[in-house]
């Protein structure tokens, strides 16, 4: 029996699952679970920022390989996917130079208008179709420019990427990731060497773009020594967002939301769209497999609410929110896609000053909800708008797919038929392009999708 795992990584927490086929069905396991956050430390500028600890999760990696051997499931391949925009600088011993930022820290706030200065955001999104996001990459890479850390770089790579590279000793660029940093040319799907010259970065830090279901290398002797075997690594599409997507099982051209600390909503397209409709949308044309792309707008999603639960302490399961959320029914107007609630210090007062009084814990859970369902109704409006298209179904998947109070509420705002599932899509996402990759167990995204469909608890509203 063949087995794959994947390691999906989000931004609180990661997981390895392994899978294996029988009957025409994917058979999935989770075998190890770690916590991740962002925490404040001191950075290459000698500032306190917020950073990934990229040790600890290579170590957490490990670990969970360890336990697959344990469990008699070694793998046949192995694919990391993480959250999009975040990377290692590389020097010349293949050292992460000054540790790894986290997309949600401050320091894009000067070099965003320094950009902008150089490349108007409109000739931006017309290259790359990427929409404007303080987090994107083009702007973290202008800090290390200025803070003297590009210069001493001699590789860039994906946090996806990186760690892949510490299996195997093989650096590899993946092209769904790549095209979150800003700087992927739309119609070429290389990187835009414009873009590169004008703002002065290293030209050496951006090599080849590689499609998923490439094969990265084997496990290095040194990893093999840890984990007691050696195992392929296989380029899943290394943006979870990507992963997700991919296992959605999608028909024609549905729309979907990928429900999650983040909510991306969008529809798969063969061409990107570049023109001043889809950018003032704030849509976005994120890489897919084969060099099509994934229209879709981020939108602030569970983040909100995750950061509400633990401002009280944990205290209550989503469960329990979500219940105490459908008894408290309010209708205040929020933004939930306003800057404030990217990183505030206090996800609760940010709130509260936003409605102008002080909620109770089911209130403010139901103004989270009901506000995101209702920017998911105006977000899908516009992606009508954008494509020419009337859409009558939509797919949520991902671990927010699980609640009911929302997807009651997104089926009520939108009038849309609501299909949900799989819950766990990234990471059967991931595990489909092993198997196309790997030893053509899955023929192709196509025949993967009806794979899934037979596996996992897909439900109509």
């Amino acid at each position: 029996m063949r087995y794959y795992l994947a390691i999906d990584i989000g931004a609180s927490s990661g997981r390895h699952i392994v899978a294996h086929l029988e009957n025409g069905k994917m058979i999935t396991e989770e075998i190890y679970r770690f916590q991740n956050g962002p925490e404040d430390l001191t950075a290459y500028d000698g500032k306190t920022h917020l950073m990934w600890t990229h040790e600890r999760l290579f170590s957490e990696i490990l670990n969970g390989l360890k336990k697959a051997k344990e469990l008699g499931k070694v793998p046949y391949s192995v694919g990391i996917d993480t959250w999009g925009v975040d990377y290692a600088l590389l020097d010349e011993n293949d050292q992460a130079i000054g540790g790894t930022y986290c997309y949600r820290d401050s320091r894009t706030d000067a070099t965003i208008p320094a950009v902008h200065e150089i490349i108007p955001f409109e000739t931006l999104f017309a290259k790359t179709g990427i929409a404007f996001a303080s987090f994107n990459t083009v702007y973290q890479l202008l800090d290390d420019k200025n803070t003297g850390r590009m210069a001493k770089a001699k590789s860039m790579l994906m946090l996806p990427d990186y760690f892949h590279f510490r299996l195997t000793g093989v650096k590899k660029q993946e092209y769904c990731n790549a095209t979150t940093t800003g700087m992927v040319n739309s119609v070429t799907h290389t990187w835009d060497d414009e873009i590169i010259e004008k703002l002065g970065y290293k030209k050496e830090l951006f090599g080849e773009l590689a499609q998923p279901g490439t094969v990265v290398g084997e496990f290095t002797d040194e990893v093999a020594a840890i984990v007691g075997y050696k195992a392929k690594v296989i380029l899943p599409a290394t943006h979870d967002t990507a992963s997700a997507v991919l296992a959605a099982p999608l028909s024609a051209q549905t729309p979907y939301i990928s429900s999650g600390t983040w909510s991306l909503l969008g529809v798969e397209q063969n061409k990107a769209h570049t023109n001043d409709a889809a950018r003032s949308a704030g849509y976005s044309n994120e890489g897919s497999v084969k060099e099509q792309f994934r229209l879709q707008i981020n939108i602030m999603g569970l983040w909100m609410i995750q950061q509400v639960r633990h401002e009280l302490d944990d205290k209550y399961s989503f469960a329990e929110l979500a219940d105490m959320a459908r008894v408290n029914p309010i209708d205040d107007y929020i933004n939930v896609n306003d800057q404030k609630f990217l990183a505030p210090d206090s996800m609760i007062d940010a709130i509260n000053e936003t409605v102008g009084r002080k909620l109770s814990v089911g209130e403010m859970a139901y103004a989270i909800y009901n506000n995101l369902a209702r920017y998911y109704d105006q977000s899908l409006k516009a992606l009508e708008e954008v494509t020419g298209e009337k859409y009558e179904t939509l797919n949520i998947i991902g671990g927010g797919s699980k609640n009911m109070l929302l997807n009651e509420l997104t089926m009520q705002y939108t009038g849309k038929k609501i299909i949900t599932g799989p819950t766990e899509g990234t990471a059967i996402g991931n595990l489909m392009m092993q198997m196309v990759g790997g030893g053509g167990d899955v023929k192709d995204v196509h025949e993967g999708r009806q794979i899934v469909k037979n596996s996992f608890d897909i439900a109509e509203l």
